[in-house]
């Protein structure tokens, strides 16, 4: 009973959480109208380093952490991204102009990227023959032009049509034997050729790997996601 109240309560406090990041992201819009346009976004890093999940883990690439996200997931690791407020509103051609000195490959996360408006920045960056690669959790509207797009949905806010559509790469985080199920349905939603992947959500990774590997050897379509830049110790 105990542990179901609290369950209740830390949902409150999520939800109230969610509500005040969206009225932060409303009045720094008011602040600062390059923000609707998207000629200006809230960047908390941008770095040089290894793509360490998924489908193209190994690979060098430049990743920009946009601020912002009303998902509110309890495990997030980058929780510091959730309030855009907190970070600095960067114009778009000084984010563009750092990351072509580095890699022909971009990824674009945070937060919830899709929060703001990423045509200009995706545009901007397709200009110089740089690929844009996004992880989102596609709970809001599709915008910008992805060359790959690595849909990561939340139970606590469900991706558009839009997201499911245009996935190449589904990553679903597993915190909990139920996440399984939660797994299997959306890979219903997705088109055929959408590249399926399981992670373990890594304070959980020593429980939940050995359900995962089970889990694949009895439904091969999916594959092992690892979080290879916790092992090798890099951003």
């Amino acid at each position: 009973m105990l542990s179901l109240i609290g369950i209740k309560y830390t949902f409150f406090l999520t939800k109230i959480s969610c509500l005040i990041l969206y009225l932060y992201k409303m009045d720094l819009k008011k602040k600062d109208e390059r923000l609707e346009t998207g000629e200006a976004l809230p960047l908390m890093e941008a770095y040089y380093t290894i793509q360490g999940e998924g489908y193209h883990k190994g690979s060098a690439v430049f990743f920009i952490r946009i601020g912002g996200c009303d998902i509110g997931c309890h495990w997030c690791d980058v929780k510091e991204s959730w309030n855009p407020s907190i970070h600095p509103i960067t114009d778009i051609k000084d984010i563009i102009d750092n990351a072509k000195n580095f890699s022909d490959t971009v990824i674009v996360t945070g937060g919830e990227p899709l929060m703001w408006n990423m045509f200009p920045l995706t545009d901007g960056l397709r200009s110089f023959g740089i690929k844009t690669h996004i992880e989102t959790s596609g709970a809001y509207p599709l915008s910008g032009n992805w060359d790959w797009f690595c849909l990561s949905p939340k139970k606590n806010k469900l991706p558009t049509n839009g997201a499911y559509e245009r996935a190449d790469e589904l990553k679903v985080i597993i915190h909990n034997k139920d996440d399984f199920n939660f797994a299997d349905l959306q890979a219903k939603k997705v088109n055929i050729d959408c590249k399926l992947f399981l992670q373990p959500e890594w304070s959980r990774n020593k429980k939940m790997i050995p359900l995962i590997v089970d889990y694949i050897m009895k439904n091969p379509k999916w594959k092992v996601s690892l979080q290879t830049h916790k092992y090798l110790n890099i951003p």
